[in-house]
């Protein structure tokens, strides 16, 4: 928490290697790794996770391919097998509960009051404020991070929206999870 220009942002971006930003000493430990010493798209894939202040559209990509493809360099990072496009869709819509992901997935959605239609949306096009920020919390619920880096998340939100996001953000709380979220409210 702090005033406007004390360093928040500039902070998050930093953890997770923005190119603007030169780090010249210290250590970042995460998981006994510095996180300085590896590229932006590594720490990704170690489960870091940024939500941006202002999440920007990317015209022409859905968010169900987006979603899979992020999900999919995790999972190879994890040893896990990557998933062609009909079975990431079944994952997000199972036909049983014992599917964790699409399970976790439909009761984020429901959480966040996010209709299925925003999967095949593309990635925040014409998305609102709130909406861009629902969509950014359900990437950080299929990417399973580790480490939830929430760059003012309640930045622009109106009160019912702010407190659908909370929700969600609650909802991800776990003892092997980990949240740092930058505001500037108590």
């Amino acid at each position: 928490m702090g005033k406007n220009g004390s360093g928040k942002s500039t902070f998050s971006k930093v953890l997770v290697g923005h190119p603007a930003y030169e780090v010249t000493g210290g250590t970042a430990l995460y998981k006994g790794q510095n996180l300085f010493d590896l590229e932006p798209e590594e720490r990704s894939r170690a489960g870091v996770f940024l939500s941006f202040q202002s999440p920007v559209e990317v015209p022409g990509v859905s968010n169900t391919d987006f979603l899979r493809s992020s999900y999919n360099a995790r999972a190879k990072a994890m040893g896990k097998p990557e998933l062609e496009p009909l079975e990431f869709y079944a994952h997000l819509m199972p036909k049983d509960s014992s599917v964790a992901i699409g399970h976790a997935l439909l009761l984020q959605l429901e959480a966040l009051k996010m209709d299925i239609s925003f999967l095949n949306r593309n990635v925040n096009e014409g998305f609102s404020g709130g909406e861009k920020k629902r969509n950014e919390i359900l990437q950080l619920s299929v990417l399973e991070a580790e480490l939830a880096i929430l760059d003012e998340i309640d930045s622009g939100l109106d009160v019912d929206a702010l407190r659908d996001v909370a929700e969600a953000v609650n909802a991800l709380k776990s003892p092997d999870k980990s949240i740092l979220m930058i505001t500037h409210y108590q």
